[in-house]
């Protein structure tokens, strides 16, 4: 019996508006051959993950490693009828091979947060995590594009930018936080309060990927919508509270692993497009940047062949934007400091 579910699948770039489209059974001749990698791959993000990166026709190759439960997640996603072949790997002896000549590698792995915990409290178990598996790609697979997904973001990029420069294998157009949920969210609440089409909005998220360090620039997002101030300053608040609200909701069953692994999806894509060569394709991630004296800052980037081809800047912001972003400056810096200091001293 044929559904018709999955047909077809229509997404929206988050930021530049560009749709595309992925048919089931879609096998591309013209499309180059490309490898994603998922870090993490039988967990909460991972799972869900995984199966959005099989539906995405520019993925040839579809690399899945956990520490356990890999090989049964690689059997279920391997009988999707899409371009990709599906290879599960588990522990880290196997840990080589699934990175071994990976053009995209997605890290989700770690542990989740529950209610009364902040992302920091994630820090002490995920920071290792992250430092081992950062070590691994530095050997096996070097010139891949990263896209870290485990939190807190605001360290653990930092501390893989620390273990690529130790190897000698670090490119900072190569390595990115992934913000993307931050737009994902601010762009729902917002096209919810202007009674406009969600899937028309373009709006940009700055800045850092935990509470007050998230600073959604509304003023410029379109289309236009007259919102009072009150209402940008509870959109602001529930896009940086986003997170919390999902954890509390599910009362200590999980966070939030399913519009993760949808926003981790939609970054890869363009991470991909950009890699093919695709012009224009711009998206807000967590990079190395001069936009701010902060080593490191999540604003726009143009993608491109060699991973960021250009970091944009913050554009024109109104006045509660600009205290806004004085006030993340701090935590953030202290954060990204965090990062450091612990991959220099393990």
């Amino acid at each position: 019996m044929r559904t018709s579910m999955l047909t077809s699948i229509v997404r929206r770039s988050s930021t530049t508006g560009a749709s595309y489209v992925s048919r089931r059974g879609f096998a591309s001749g013209s499309a180059p051959e490309r490898k994603v990698a998922v870090l993490g791959a039988a967990g909460g993000i991972g799972q869900p993950l995984s199966l959005l990166m099989k539906l995405n026709p520019l993925v040839s190759s579809l690399s899945l490693y956990d520490i356990a439960g890999t090989p049964g997640v690689a059997a279920d996603v391997s009988h999707i009828n899409t371009r990709s072949e599906v290879v599960g790997f588990a522990g880290e002896e196997q840990l080589g091979k699934a990175l071994e000549g990976a053009d995209v590698v997605i890290i989700p792995a770690g542990v989740p947060r529950k209610p009364g915990m902040t992302r920091d409290d994630l820090f002490n178990i995920n920071a290792g995590i992250v430092k081992s598996l950062c070590t691994a790609i530095a050997k096996y697979c070097p010139n891949a594009l990263v896209n870290m997904i485990s939190n807190p973001v605001n360290s653990t990029v930092p501390i893989a930018a620390e273990v690529f420069k130790k190897a000698g294998t670090y490119d900072e157009k190569k390595l990115f936080g992934v913000t993307m949920l931050d737009v994902v969210r601010a762009k729902t609440f917002y096209a919810g309060k202007a009674k406009v089409n969600v899937a028309e909005v373009n709006l940009p998220v700055v800045g850092g990927h935990a509470g007050i360090t998230i600073l959604p620039l509304f003023s410029q997002a379109t289309p236009k919508a007259n919102l009072s101030n009150e209402e940008i300053v509870a959109l602001t608040k529930r896009t940086q509270d986003g997170g919390t609200e999902v954890v509390e909701a599910k009362a200590g069953k999980g966070s939030a692993t399913l519009s993760m692994a949808y926003a981790g999806a939609i970054f890869a894509d363009a991470c991909l497009k950009g890699l093919n060569g695709v012009p224009d394709v711009v998206e807000c991630a967590f990079v190395q940047s001069n936009v701010t004296e902060l080593p490191f800052f999540a604003s726009k980037v143009r993608l491109g062949k060699n991973g960021v081809e250009e970091v944009l800047g913050l554009g024109p912001l109104n006045d509660y934007e600009k205290q806004g972003l004085e006030a993340l400056k701090p935590e953030l810096l202290s954060s990204i400091e965090k990062g450091i200091k612990f991959a220099k001293e393990n």
